[in-house]
């Protein structure tokens, strides 16, 4: 199986979220990770998405498919 989609994300999390930071507990890792996660998948702009976030971009795709 390939697994770069995966491979690519963390490596863009790391760069974004954990390089550079100094977490003091696992569990403080592990917030700012599903912190991250969140932020990732609902407001994060992206140049493919025209400039929309995920969640904004596939309401508008859900929107064009309800007006077909």
């Amino acid at each position: 199986m390939d697994n770069s989609l995966m491979e690519n994300f963390f490596g863009i999390m790391k760069n974004e979220m954990y390089y550079g930071y100094h977490f003091k507990t696992r569990a403080e890792l592990i917030a700012a990770m599903e912190e991250y996660i969140t932020y990732y998948n609902t407001e994060r702009i992206n140049a493919k998405r025209k400039g929309l976030s995920p969640l904004a971009y596939r309401q508008q795709s859900f929107k064009q498919l309800t007006l077909s």
